[in-house]
């Protein structure tokens, strides 16, 4: 690929532009809030919540293949977000933050409609900072896909004050 083709590829192919030759809001700006958490989590099934771990699962869908025809990296970091997030939330947090370090090693290949469980559980939820583990698995065999870690900076909760 040629320069020229590289910046098309990641700008957007063909940008439109209307009359005036000014160019069209992006088909990517008018997806609803949240678009991505939704897209990447659709048909996921909660299996087992208790407090501090949480196990899902779900087939891999034709959405989330990269170009090898199997689940894609960023997928799978998302979901490493998101199911670990959402096993911090089980502990009683009110908020998980933003994250701060997240990690995945990525050990083997989920192909479109294999069954993968995801795992999370939290190693540590502190007044400033969580961390969790995520595992991905496949479902029959039980054969590791990825393993993350994810550190999250917790707001600090705020001071309610009685006011007589």
């Amino acid at each position: 690929m040629n320069l020229e083709s590289v910046k098309q590829y990641l700008e957007g192919e063909g940008a439109e532009n209307d009359e005036g030759g000014m160019e069209k809001e992006s088909k990517v700006a008018n997806l609803p809030h949240r678009f991505l958490e939704r897209f990447v989590t659709k048909g996921i099934k909660v299996d087992l919540i208790e407090p501090g771990r949480i196990v899902c699962s779900m087939k891999v869908p034709p959405h989330l293949l990269n170009a090898g025809n199997f689940l894609h990296g960023g997928a799978t970091a998302t979901l490493v977000d998101l199911i670990g997030s959402a096993a911090i939330y089980t502990t009683g947090a009110t908020q998980t933050g933003v994250s701060v370090e997240i990690n995945v090693s990525y050990l083997d290949a989920a192909f479109l409609d294999e069954e993968i469980e995801i795992e999370s559980k939290t190693l540590r939820v502190g007044k400033a900072v969580a961390v969790v583990s995520v595992e991905l698995r496949k479902k029959k065999t039980g054969k590791i896909i990825a393993q993350g870690r994810h550190t999250k900076y917790l707001p600090p909760r705020s001071i309610v004050s009685n006011v007589s």
